[in-house]
């Protein structure tokens, strides 16, 4: 894909970019029980669109994922990493995920651990990340997710 550009997110975004999370989910053949368990804990407020650390990857003005990193220590929360199916395949998400690293590491983090979808653990995996254990998924009672850690020191 070419003209892509990563760029902050805006509080104004937000449901654009709820959507957008619940379509990147849906990618992983999801039942629709499933995304709609999962529909408030992939929910975004403006507040946290307009935070310095949500990152949104476009082209040509259109939203094709986004990224939040949390904490205000060294180690943080990549707490979110989303892109929408129509672009999963073509670099974007990796675009995505190196500016999101980048400026994490920028900002003074020097690990994020997260809770990946399994279906997405390998894409973490290419990029450093190392599996720690597992998290108990915050909307499904009774499911794990691999726990992953990306150490953003040199």
């Amino acid at each position: 894909m070419s003209d892509l550009h990563v760029r902050r997110a805006r509080p104004e975004e937000h449901e654009e970019i709820s959507a957008l999370a619940l379509r990147s989910k849906a990618h992983w053949g999801y039942s629709a029980e499933f995304l709609e368990a999962c529909r408030a804990e992939l929910t975004f407020d403006a507040t946290t669109c307009g935070s310095p650390l949500m990152w949104i990857v476009e082209q040509d003005n259109t939203v094709l994922g986004f990224s939040l990193v949390k904490g205000d220590t060294d180690e943080g929360e990549l707490s979110a990493l989303f892109v929408d199916p129509s672009a999963i395949g073509t670099g974007c998400g990796r675009m995505l995920l190196e500016h999101t690293l980048h400026s994490a590491r920028a900002a003074g983090f020097t690990r994020l651990e997260l809770d990946a979808d399994p279906g997405a653990e390998s894409f973490y995996l290419r990029f450093g990340a190392r599996r720690i254990g597992t998290s108990p998924s915050g909307s499904i009672p009774g499911r794990e997710l691999p726990r992953l850690a990306i150490a953003l020191t040199e």
